[in-house]
């Protein structure tokens, strides 16, 4: 299923380069917390289609390594989305996304665990020049599933771990 999904990428980013309208971009993160013995390394990219001025689909595909005092957790997801862009000027864009993301972490010597989501999150876009943007998003409202519990949750989140920053390249 990796190499599949290997492959897609692959041939997405192979068409964006020709197309018109595409998208390429991402975001990552790497943390050190030397009082709790815990590092985290965290990489998205992202790749989508503006349809027009409005409205984009894209999707986010995530990886990311926690080592938290001796045990490693490794987590793969993937999160497609619709983006409705509500405002826009000359520089700056503001939008919503519609995401569903599905995910699955992996802890040593544990089973494989499955986590999802599905809700909004709102975002900006500061154009720098034709081709380059910077992107943030912040916060997340809807339902997540296992995610950093062992149950279903429902609500807003505004904390500093939903905070994305980010960049696009448009084709």
């Amino acid at each position: 299923m990796k190499k599949g999904l290997l492959v897609l990428v692959v041939l997405l980013a192979t068409l964006a380069v020709k197309a018109q309208g595409v998208y390429v971009g991402g975001s990552f993160s790497i943390w050190r917390a030397s009082t709790e013995n815990s590092t985290s390394f965290m990489i998205a990219p992202e790749i989508g289609y503006n349809f027009n001025e409005k409205w984009a689909l894209g999707a986010e595909l995530g990886y990311s390594h926690d080592y938290l005092k001796g045990a490693y957790i490794n987590s793969f997801a993937v999160a497609p989305y619709i983006r409705w862009s509500y405002y826009q000027n000359d520089i700056v864009r503001l939008f919503l996304d519609g995401t569903a993301a599905i995910g699955f972490n992996k802890m040593k010597d544990n089973d494989t665990t499955k986590y999802g989501q599905i809700g909004l999150r709102p975002g900006i876009a500061v154009k720098l020049n034709d081709h380059f943007s910077f992107i943030a998003k912040y916060g997340f409202l809807g339902y997540q599933r296992n995610m950093r519990s062992d149950g279903d949750a429902f609500g807003l989140q505004l904390t500093s771990e939903d905070l994305s920053i980010g960049f696009h390249y448009e084709f």
